[in-house]
């Protein structure tokens, strides 16, 4: 019986850039706001905004913006003019039109293990905004399933490995974040692998796991190979149908 049948990948700067955007988008809200308001700790209002909001908004642009909005009226004690306010929902209507750039070795890898392994991908954030990323990368076709949920904890990656493979236990999790792919993965049974991106959000910052014989660091995907070697070492094809 093979020891891993399973692999799952998360989506955002882990197989595209996504949070480049928002640092892009959150440079333009310190440009729309400077003219109302001291701009200098801008920056950690929005922070504690999202911290605060998250439960209500969720991943993804639209709560962005909102959070956005939410820290313009903040910031300016309820004075925030509505033009501010309507520049800032068209910024939030431009993040989606961003292209969709995958990172280095990701369709290659991807495309190496399809034959081998189930592929599923488990991302987070809005339904439509990630299914319309999954259509542009152009990835969509190397998966044999999608869940796109609203976060991700233990039960999610039970859940979704006993669906879509052979339970969590045989499966493994890659991720940019260890907060959200990889030690929830770990404590669901998984192998968690740990591939990070020089942008990442700070609410997904939080220590390496430690003691975890089932987590792995790496510096990119492409070196995901040489990893299965050791964990599955008889890798030869198992499955039956896409």
């Amino acid at each position: 019986m093979r020891t891993l049948t399973t692999i799952g990948f998360d989506a955002d700067d882990t197989l595209w850039h996504t949070e480049r955007v928002f640092r892009l988008t959150e440079e333009r809200f310190a440009e729309i706001l400077s003219p109302h308001v001291d701009t200098s700790n801008l920056t950690e209002r929005l922070l504690e905004t999202e911290r605060r909001t998250i439960k209500f908004y969720g991943f993804g642009w639209k709560g962005f913006v909102l959070s956005m909005i939410e820290t313009a009226i903040e910031v300016t004690e309820g004075k925030v003019p509505t033009s501010v306010v309507r520049d800032l929902l068209e910024l939030g209507r431009e993040m989606p039109s961003f292209p969709v750039e995958t990172l280095p070795g990701v369709r290659e890898t991807l495309e190496a293990l399809a034959d081998d392994y189930r592929l599923v991908l488990i991302t987070k954030g809005d339904l439509l905004d990630q299914e319309q990323k999954l259509a542009r990368s152009g990835l969509g076709d190397l998966f044999d399933a999608v869940e796109i949920v609203s976060d991700k904890k233990r039960d999610t990656y039970e859940r979704a490995f006993a669906r879509h493979g052979d339970g969590a236990e045989r499966s493994m999790m890659v991720g940019n974040s260890l907060k959200s792919d990889v030690i929830p993965a770990l404590e669901a049974g998984s192998w968690g692998v740990h591939i990070p991106h020089p942008l990442t959000w700070a609410l997904e910052i939080v220590d390496p796991p430690q003691g975890a014989p089932r987590f792995h660091s790496l510096e990119e995907i492409v070196h995901l190979h040489g990893l299965l070697e050791g964990i599955d070492p008889a890798r030869a094809p198992r499955k039956a149908s896409r």
